[in-house]
């Protein structure tokens, strides 16, 4: 059942599993917040099980784009549509968020992100990744990073 995440009242629902609940949620309602603030889209999530679709697009980008294979466990996920641009998150249980960013327009802006939760582990698969640190009210310290997106998806 969809959850509608706030950034008000941060909540670990469906992220109690991971080692550092707190940071993932904070991280969960930064993301909430920006598309609340930028698109006034209001952001939900599913369990992985129900949004699989979701999961396995993110899996495919990421295979087919940079070999890269997730090892940890997607707890989250959600896929939606705003202003011409297909957004796709998973929040996976060791704290790691992946988002994919595609511009349905030719010649868009088409990326995939790497947010990783404040006391958390760049994970062995992202380690050729540099992570610039940004600091947020909901989430503490994020690291992120990016690559850009050059197939068709």
């Amino acid at each position: 059942m969809p959850y509608v995440v706030d950034f008000e009242n941060v909540s670990t629902t469906g992220l109690e599993s991971s080692p550092v609940p707190d940071a993932l949620a904070g991280l969960r309602a930064n993301e909430a917040r920006y598309h609340r603030n930028k698109y006034d889209h209001t952001f939900t999530v599913g369990t992985a099980a129900e949004e699989a679709d979701a999961v396995e697009r993110v899996a495919h980008i990421l295979k087919e784009e940079r070999g890269i294979v997730i090892a940890s466990r997607p707890l989250e996920a959600t896929d939606f549509e705003v202003d011409g641009i297909h957004m796709t998150y998973v929040f996976y249980e060791s704290g790691l968020s992946i988002n994919v960013m595609y511009t349905l327009a030719e010649g868009g802006k088409r990326a995939v992100g790497f947010k990783l939760s404040d006391g958390m582990d760049v994970p062995d698969e992202l380690s050729t990744f540099k992570f610039a640190r940004q600091k947020s009210k909901l989430a503490g310290t994020i690291r992120g990073s990016y690559f850009v997106i050059k197939g068709e998806y």
